[in-house]
């Protein structure tokens, strides 16, 4: 029983992991919809235009992800692949040495091509709206699901400027929101936008959760595939039931 016990622990203890911030901070959720063609192009397109300039996805390729989300591959050549050595069949790497990239950010920033199967679509979406600026950061902002990340807010002018009210133990639990009764949302916060962006924060928001959905999509391309294989298996599984239930009572019939 004993090592039971253990092993259940063991195994449950990723799942528990998953559930809060780098930071003990609670996760905001997300809900992926891979159906929704434009918000995924709507992603990749955030992805290559910000995230590509330091971050490759070095086990997807362009083409794969023109022809999943429903892309002319003339439009993406034209647009979303900056490279003129680079084709529409080539991974989505980068120009930038990870050499370079260690000496100005202290580390080779990673390949996210699987990034939020490895922490988690909800840690992804919480990591990207929790930046402030901290002027003790080589980069001039902190994070607070990842504190003393190494890397720049480069959303920083959809977003506008964000500061955080909260002390070190306040913001890594969340801080101290209070619930308003009438719409049950966070009345206040400890990051709030001192200086506006060029989006609202509904507009923003949905920036980023366009980014998640396409870097979701990215992390397990065939699942979209895969579901719309299994909705036919059920259906075909559901035929066959009724079909296999009238031989059964066909061949027990004499029995009974």
């Amino acid at each position: 029983m004993k090592k039971f016990l253990i092993t259940l622990l063991m195994a449950l203890a990723p799942m528990t992991a998953s559930a809060a911030g780098g930071a003990g901070v609670p996760l905001d959720k997300i809900d992926i919809d891979l159906n929704n063609q434009a918000s995924l192009q709507r992603g990749m397109q955030t992805f290559v235009n910000r995230c590509m300039g330091c971050h490759e996805a070095g086990y997807q390729r362009f083409e794969r992800s023109a022809q999943d989300l429903g892309m002319p591959n003339e439009l993406v050549e034209q647009y979303l692949i900056f490279d003129p050595e680079r084709k529409i069949g080539d991974h989505m790497k980068i120009a930038m040495a990870k050499t370079d990239a260690a000496g100005w950010f202290g580390a080779p920033p990673p390949d996210l091509t699987l990034e939020t199967r490895l922490r988690g679509s909800d840690w992804v979406y919480t990591y990207l709206r929790s930046f402030y600026a901290d002027e003790n950061r080589p980069w001039g902002v902190n994070n607070a699901v990842f504190p003393d990340v190494g890397m720049p807010n480069v959303l920083e002018d959809l977003q506008g400027k964000v500061v955080n009210h909260c002390s070190p133990a306040e913001l890594a639990h969340g801080g101290n929101d209070e619930i308003d009764p009438l719409t049950g949302k966070k009345m206040g916060g400890c990051l709030t936008v001192s200086e506006a962006g060029s989006q609202s924060a509904e507009e923003f928001d949905r920036t980023i959760y366009d980014l998640v959905n396409f870097m979701t999509y990215m992390g397990e391309p065939s699942r979209m595939e895969s579901e719309r294989i299994g909705f036919k298996v059920l259906i075909f599984l559901a035929i066959l039931f009724v079909f296999a239930f009238a031989l059964k009572k066909e061949y027990w019939k004499d029995v009974h």
